[in-house]
C-alpha cells in the first residue's frame, strides 16, 4: 500500500513538473538580419534544447526589419545592425536597455574553389583585383544594409565605381531571385564575390581570398534587443543571454564572425 502511494505521488510530482515546464516554455518570435543567419541556424536549435522555448525565426535585411517593426508587426526580439537598433530606439519600439551586442562581421572577397586568388594585401592591390576581374557578384545596397552600402562606398572611394558597376552581378535587386553573391560565384555567374565573410564561408564550392585590406574592411556590429510589443520578454532575455555565453561565442567565431564576448 505504501509503495503504491509513493509511486502515485511520484507520478503526480512528475506530471506537475512537466506541466510547469510546458507553462514556462514560450514561443519566441525572432526577426534577424541576414548577416546573423548562419549563427542563428546553429545556435537557435541549441537554445531550444537547452531552454525548452521554441523559436519562430525569420531573416530579412536590416532596412526591411525596421520597416516591419515600425509598421506594427508583432515580434519579440530583433537582431540587427546598430543603425537599425538606433532607428527603432528613437521610435520607442524597443524595451529600454534591452540591447546587447552579439557579434560583428567584416566584408571579404571570395573566388571559385581552385581558382587563383588575387593579391588584396593593400588598397592598391585590392583595386587592381577588382579592375582585373571579368565579373563581380555583390549585394545591392537596397537590401544589403550596412555591408551593401559599405561596398558601394569603397568602390566610390577607390574611384572605380563605374567600372565595377558595369560588370557587377548584383544580388537582391527588387524583383530578382538571383541568390546571394556567394551562390552567384559558385554557379559561375561571377569571377569574384564581395560580401560579408560569414555569408561567403557558408557557400560550398568557393574559397575565401580574405577580408578587405586595412581601413577598407569595415566592421558591422549586430545587436539583439527586445521589442516593446514582445509577449515573451523573459524568454527573449534568455535568448540574448544565451547568445552571449562562451559556448555561443565559440560557434560565432567558427562561423566567421567575432563574438561580442569571449
Amino acid at each position: 500500500m505504501i509503495r503504491q502511494f509513493v509511486v502515485a505521488m511520484a507520478m503526480i510530482f512528475a506530471f506537475l513538473a512537466i506541466a510547469q515546464g510546458q507553462a514556462a516554455a514560450g514561443e519566441v518570435r525572432v526577426l534577424s538580419a541576414v548577416g546573423v543567419r548562419q549563427i542563428m541556424l546553429d545556435l537557435g536549435p541549441k537554445f531550444e534544447r537547452a531552454s525548452g522555448h521554441k523559436l519562430v525565426s525569420t531573416f530579412d535585411s536590416t532596412g526591411s526589419i525596421v520597416k516591419r517593426i515600425t509598421s506594427g508587426e508583432s515580434i519579440d526580439i530583433v537582431i540587427l545592425n546598430q543603425a537599425g537598433v538606433e532607428s527603432l530606439t528613437k521610435a520607442g519600439l524597443l524595451v529600454p536597455d534591452s540591447e546587447a551586442d552579439v557579434a560583428s562581421s567584416v566584408t571579404a572577397m571570395a573566388v571559385r574553389k581552385g581558382a587563383t586568388k588575387p593579391d588584396i594585401s593593400s588598397a592598391e592591390a585590392f583595386k587592381r583585383a577588382l579592375l582585373s576581374a571579368k565579373s563581380i557578384s555583390r549585394v545591392s545596397p537596397v537590401v544589403g544594409g550596412s555591408s551593401g552600402d559599405h561596398i558601394t562606398m569603397i568602390l566610390e572611394r577607390l574611384g572605380i565605381a563605374d567600372e565595377v558597376n558595369a560588370k557587377s552581378v548584383v544580388s537582391g535587386l527588387p524583383g530578382s531571385n538571383t541568390g546571394s553573391p556567394g551562390q552567384l560565384l559558385a554557379n559561375g555567374r561571377a569571377e569574384i564575390a564581395l560580401h560579408q565573410l560569414q555569408e561567403l564561408m557558408a557557400v560550398p564550392g568557393i574559397e575565401i581570398v580574405g577580408p578587405f585590406p586595412g581601413d577598407l574592411q569595415g566592421v558591422f556590429v549586430f545587436s539583439a534587443a527586445i521589442t516593446s510589443s514582445a509577449s515573451e520578454r523573459g524568454a527573449s532575455q534568455a535568448l540574448i543571454d544565451f547568445l552571449r555565453t562562451p559556448d555561443a561565442a565559440a560557434v560565432i567565431q567558427a562561423k566567421g564572425m567575432e563574438p561580442a564576448i569571449r
